[in-house]
């Protein structure tokens, strides 16, 4: 809008009279742009996600004041591993499959335990409860039953106890425990939260989490695309009023979220890379506005 108005009233006809190229007076809009750009992601980072998060809480509170912020029943977890074939391609099987009936906040209530880790060995461990031990890192089962299956698939030993310690992964807990929303976790809290799903393998919630983290690297540089395309638009010798103007720029940004949540929906469903999906609108739109810019400089 605003190289709109300078162009419509022959400001920038007389800065190119005076020997200032195109590409200087661009260059002002394209230096805010990155300022702005290292703003948004320092806002991004730093306080959207702390704030959305605080505000999820707030509203679980009013709204379900008698109800914890954790899962509280059915608390189920599967871990996979692919497995090289003969043929070459990967299998998916099932390692470990960990169910608890309820959770309240410190112990695991009514447990079954289904362990296909080790070769050759797996087993099945039923508990009346179970708690996470941080001290040694391994999990405190009580009152509880592991019955070790052989590869025959018949019973090769049966242990009855009262305490009883397993060195299993505490992903379960964190499970349990309050997850973020994506749009509660910055970079540092997203690439945790993948490496947990990773040990889930569920490959649905692992592909999304890559496109958001991609995502929110580019968000930010969405500030420089559009102050190159906005300044290289407006920079056409042209005259039009300040309604055309806010006009085109609502269009531009329209189309460009548009694009961006097409290719981010296309990048989940495995037609394009994480990072392609995040950065192709950016590198469109960049394309663009060098385009236009060098059709101005040639005018």
């Amino acid at each position: 809008m605003t190289y709109s108005r300078l162009s419509s009233e022959s400001e920038l006809i007389a800065l190119r009279g005076c020997g200032v190229s195109t590409y200087r007076m661009v260059l002002t809009a394209v230096i805010m742009s990155f300022l702005v750009t290292v703003l948004t992601f320092v806002f991004n980072e730093q306080i959207v996600p702390a704030a959305n998060y605080q505000a999820s809480l707030t509203l679980d509170k009013v709204l379900k004041s008698d109800k914890p912020t954790f899962k509280q029943e059915n608390i189920f977890y599967p871990e996979y591993r692919y497995v090289q074939q003969n043929d070459g391609d990967k299998e998916k099987i099932l390692t470990r499959l960990f169910y608890a009936d309820k959770f309240d906040g410190k112990q695991m209530k009514g447990l079954t335990i289904i362990d296909r880790s080790q070769e050759g060995l797996n087993q099945i461990v039923v508990a009346e409860s179970s708690q996470w031990n941080p001290t040694q890192s391994v999990w405190d089962f009580y009152n509880g039953t592991i019955y070790l299956i052989a590869p025959d698939r018949s019973y090769r030993n049966i242990v009855r106890f009262e305490k009883q310690q397993l060195k299993l992964p505490r992903t379960a807990l964190d499970v349990a425990q309050r997850s973020r929303d994506y749009g509660e976790m910055n970079i540092i809290q997203s690439l945790e939260q993948l490496e947990l799903e990773r040990l889930g393998g569920d490959e649905q919630k692992i592909r999304k989490l890559q496109v958001r983290i991609q995502q929110k690297f580019s968000l930010p540089f969405i500030c420089v695309v559009f102050g190159l395309v906005g300044a290289a638009m407006g920079s056409i010798p042209q005259r039009t009023g300040r309604g055309t103007s806010f006009g085109v720029s609502v269009i531009v940004i329209f189309t460009y979220y548009l694009f961006y949540f097409i290719t981010g929906a296309m990048a989940q469903a495995k037609i394009l890379s994480p990072f392609m999906g995040a950065w192709l609108p950016n590198f469109v739109f960049l394309g663009v506005g060098i385009f236009l810019l060098r059709r101005v400089t040639r005018s």
